[in-house]
């Protein structure tokens, strides 16, 4: 892997590279953002705010160290164990492992929301630490994840950490709109629960070397989305 900056800002190929390297993190970006404005739902709009660009920085910090260990990264992808003729990387640990929480804590938030019991006395200092703990694990996870998927698009680990750059600036102002949104149309909450339980799976599935092409999960969310804004035009005209 080249880590040195010794590419042409004329070449065509390097922009071609450079744009589809952020379409991609954008994409795959998806799944943070989302994690990440329904966790920080509960807090205060100050806490909330911090939290929002403590979570994003810390996706951002822990993407380019990946990208510059990147021969550690690589070495994540051979074979730590085998069971029944299976082979686990300690990626395929960590999404397995990433996979699970997200299915538990999306679980968790389905029944909170539906059964009431989302209060919980902890404290706000402890329920604030233990949200940022979350976020820093989720970003592990997606960090991996996004890493790895983009060493096979180009040889240049300084075009990566721009196109990283790019992504979660853009992750975070969809954050915010993606929040506020939620916030005003609790109803939206229920889907980007189950886009969550969707990535949670597919993780899984990825970890067990069962690849699922996330553009079906994306179209499936999409289109849940849509439905739910033409139920949400429907009762404003009612109103």
């Amino acid at each position: 892997m080249d880590l040195a900056f010794n590419f042409s800002l004329t070449d065509p190929a390097i922009w071609g590279g450079l744009f589809a390297l952020i379409a991609m993190e954008i994409v795959l970006g998806i799944d943070n953002v989302v994690f990440i404005s329904l966790i920080i739902a509960k807090m205060d709009d100050k806490r909330r705010e911090f939290a929002r660009k403590l979570g994003l920085s810390l996706a951002l910090i822990m993407r380019i160290v990946l990208l510059l260990g990147i021969g550690w990264v690589i070495g994540l992808k051979q074979t730590v164990f085998s069971l029944f003729d299976n082979h686990f990387s300690w990626r395929d640990i960590i999404l397995i492992g990433g996979g699970l929480f997200l299915l538990a804590k999306a679980t968790q938030e389905i029944h909170n929301d539906i059964e009431g019991d989302a209060k919980h006395d902890v404290g706000v200092s402890r329920f604030f630490i233990l949200v940022i703990f979350q976020i820093i694990l989720v970003d592990l996870v997606f960090s991996v994840d996004s890493i790895i998927t983009a060493i096979g698009m180009t040889d240049h680990v300084e075009i990566m950490i721009v196109a990283v750059i790019v992504a979660v600036i853009v992750m975070y102002f969809a954050s915010k709109q993606i929040s506020t949104f939620i916030e005003l149309h609790p109803s939206t909450k229920i889907i980007a629960l189950a886009f969550l339980l969707l990535v949670g799976a597919a993780l899984i599935a990825e970890g067990f070397q069962v690849h699922i092409p996330k553009g079906y999960i994306y179209f499936a969310m999409g289109y849940a989305a849509f439905i739910e804004y033409l139920n949400i035009r429907r009762t404003q005209k009612k109103s």
